[in-house]
């Protein structure tokens, strides 16, 4: 009997060391993930990297060094709000290819497919003038000009700039009816949302006045209404078979190259280099894509005169404009803080307003 009451104590000293140490254990790692979850308020969305099947969805975007942290942004973004079978096209130039791949491998990005090409700015030569303020135009710019040349073996394709963030299932977008003989589709700046948010002082950006020179004949000849409703080229949905059969970059390369001669769009109000060209080659030959599926002005003053309601039911949100969602005075940065994921290099930083005060003090 002794050696039995011995046996029992030992076996309940031994389960009340180990409901010790499981205890200690279990508040430990309680506190390593407190500690992990304040670290930084870009945290992004943790995930299980699980592989996608099914019918592989393209986007591409075109990847600029010094705003690679909006193309990881809007990467972490469009994979988490979709189940679908998303492959990015990530174009680039020599200069930052080892830096988006060092980022692309950091673990809340691990199971997404990606691809990154290399963009040759050569392809540009004498179709962009060499003076004035275009010296500063970036040519990933005009990757949106060689669709077909970047990607191949696919019929359709999602075009997106790097100022973007989805919330909503990329799956909508990508299923966006193109009419027959149609080579993209676009949002119309003068739908209801859009055309209420007109910039003081612009002009008419919602309308191909703002964007071409109607004072020039060429223009002129063309037989185009100054007052019909433009897009902006920053999210489209393209055909690349509609797209290589009515020789859509070829068009395009002809009227840059005819800009460089005639100046038919360098004075034009709204200071874009990409948007005349499609406006005139996609002149009334475009598709629809719905509204929410492009909320932008958010780059702009305009774009707070959003609702909260209105932007939290958008399905993508735009920062079109000079501030830009990771710079200091942007409006609804914090939404874009939700998927920025932060640099393993420490290259790229946020720039925030209450960061900088703290530094002041």
């Amino acid at each position: 009997m002794p050696f039995r009451k011995a046996h029992i104590l030992i076996i309940l000293l031994v389960a009340i060391v180990l409901l010790i140490v499981m205890h200690h254990n279990l508040f430990n790692a309680n506190d390593l993930l407190r500690k992990e979850n304040s670290d930084s308020k870009y945290n992004g969305v943790r995930r299980i990297a699980q592989e996608r099947t099914g019918e592989e969805i393209p986007i591409l975007i075109p990847a600029v060094e010094e705003r690679l942290g909006g193309v990881i942004a809007a990467i972490n973004s469009i994979y988490s709000n979709t189940k679908s079978n998303v492959i990015f096209y990530v174009v680039t130039t020599n200069d930052t290819i080892d830096h988006l791949r060092t980022w692309l491998q950091k673990e809340e990005l691990m199971g997404i497919k990606h691809k990154i090409l290399r963009f040759d700015p050569r392809v540009l030569k004498g179709k962009v003038q060499d003076e004035g303020d275009s010296t500063e135009i970036k040519p990933l710019t005009f990757a949106r000009f060689y669709l077909p040349i970047l990607i191949s073996g696919t019929e359709k394709v999602i075009y997106l700039d790097d100022d973007v963030i989805v919330q909503g299932d990329i799956r909508e977008l990508y299923d966006t009816e193109l009419k027959a003989g149609h080579a993209a589709a676009f949002s119309e700046d003068c739908d209801s949302v859009s055309s209420k948010l007109l910039v003081r002082g612009a002009g008419s950006q919602n309308t191909y006045l703002g964007f071409l020179d109607y004072n020039k004949e060429t223009i002129r000849k063309l037989g185009m209404k100054a007052s019909t409703c433009s897009f902006n080229p920053g999210v489209f949905v393209a055909n690349l078979t509609e797209w290589k059969q009515q020789n859509i970059t070829e068009q395009l390369e002809r009227w840059m190259e005819i800009n460089v001669v005639e100046n038919l769009y360098g004075g034009a109000l709204a200071g874009s280099v990409t948007t005349p060209p499609m406006l005139l080659v996609f002149y009334k030959q475009y598709s629809s894509i719905d509204p929410l599926w492009h909320v932008r002005h958010l780059g702009s003053n305009a774009g707070t005169r959003y609702s909260s309601h209105f932007i939290k039911a958008a399905k993508l949100l735009h920062w079109n404009g000079r501030f830009k969602p990771w710079g200091r005075t942007s409006s609804y940065s914090d939404i874009w803080d939700r998927w920025y994921i932060p640099d393993p290099t420490g290259k790229f930083h946020p720039v925030r307003r209450h960061a900088e005060d703290e530094e002041a003090h």
